[in-house]
């Protein structure tokens, strides 16, 4: 291992010899030294001393940089992208894959580009989904630009999925629909009829029903037989409010296999809450005495319960009686 040392060293001092300038020497030798700093990285990496070496990485992208040879300096970025994944340092991962594409684009190598994204979107994607949301937004724009559609649906399809993982419904219903139109471009109409049952999904997840019934309307007639039939029954479980319905829509065969993102949201899902019965009011008996009327003719028991009158008023009824 020391000897990888002292050999990258020496390599590092040929490179800032080359770099130095003279009475006889206006301008720095660039090519010597990006070739002298990329033989020292080497002999870092061997001896696993990653953090020299990144950093000897970056010098002979530099130079190369300095010397216009644009492709080989984005090429240098790329590879320390690969150091910085060895080393678990992922803070500077996306800063590289932006200046490695800037430099790709520059060159006139914009596929190289986008796939550096990819590349460092891909490390940062469990770890960093934000920082590998924006580069693949980024490899959209890129592939896009360059009429390659395909590849910019590919990317755009990543893009969706990480955002519904983050629960960015409504960036996730955008992205969905460009994702759409970009299948539409090449008259992929298979794609197209499971993205909208993906984006029915989603608009079901914003809690829009209406959206979600608008997306199976405008795209519904791309979708298969059975995509139809499950998308007309979810829809209308959400309508009726019937959870047992929607349940056995969402535990559709298609649906579980779809890509993991859209399988869990479909499986997360809040179902309907159905409609809600009134109970009925319980009588109790004999809470109260039974009414009676006055006017009625009463019976042997109700006339012995009814209140007697006072003595005095029965005496002056008999002393009425008898003056007349």
């Amino acid at each position: 291992m020391s000897s990888k040392i002292e050999e990258a060293q020496e390599h590092i001092r040929q490179a800032e010899k080359c770099l130095k300038t003279s009475l006889l020497k206006w301008r720095p030798d660039y090519d010597n030294a990006a070739e002298e700093y990329n033989k020292a990285a080497t002999c870092f990496r061997n001896a696993k001393s990653l953090d020299q070496c990144r950093e000897c990485l970056m010098k002979s992208s530099d130079c190369h940089r300095q010397n216009r040879a644009l492709f080989h300096a984005a090429k240098c970025l790329d590879q320390a992208i690969l150091i910085c994944k060895e080393m678990n340092n992922f803070g500077e991962i996306r800063k590289l894959a932006e200046r490695s594409c800037n430099l790709y684009q520059q060159h006139g190598s914009p596929e190289s580009g986008a796939t550096v994204l990819d590349k460092a979107a891909k490390i940062l994607e469990q770890s960093h989904p934000e920082d590998a949301l924006q580069l693949y937004k980024q490899a959209v724009d890129v592939v896009t630009i360059e009429d390659s559609t395909r590849q910019g649906a590919e990317y755009a399809s990543k893009v969706a999925r990480i955002m519904v993982k983050l629960g960015m419904y409504d960036q996730a219903a955008d992205a969905i629909r460009r994702e759409i139109g970009l299948h539409q471009q090449v008259g992929s109409d298979g794609a197209i009829g499971r993205l909208a049952v993906a984006l029915v999904l989603v608009q079901l997840a914003r809690g829009d029903y209406v959206a979600a019934e608008k997306a199976f309307k405008e795209w519904g007639n791309c979708c298969d037989v059975a995509e139809v039939q499950t998308l007309e029954s979810l829809l209308q479980a959400y309508d009726d409010e019937d959870p047992e319905l929607a349940q056995r829509a969402l535990s559709s065969p298609f649906i579980r296999h779809m890509d993991v993102e859209y399988a869990r949201l479909a499986r997360d899902l809040p179902l309907p809450k159905g409609v809600a019965i009134a109970p009925k009011a319980n009588v109790i008996e004999n809470a109260a005495a039974s009414y009676i009327s006055p006017n009625s003719g009463g019976s042997g028991d109700q006339t012995d319960k009814a209140p007697k009158a006072p003595a005095g008023a029965a005496a002056l009824d008999e002393d009425e009686g008898g003056l007349c």
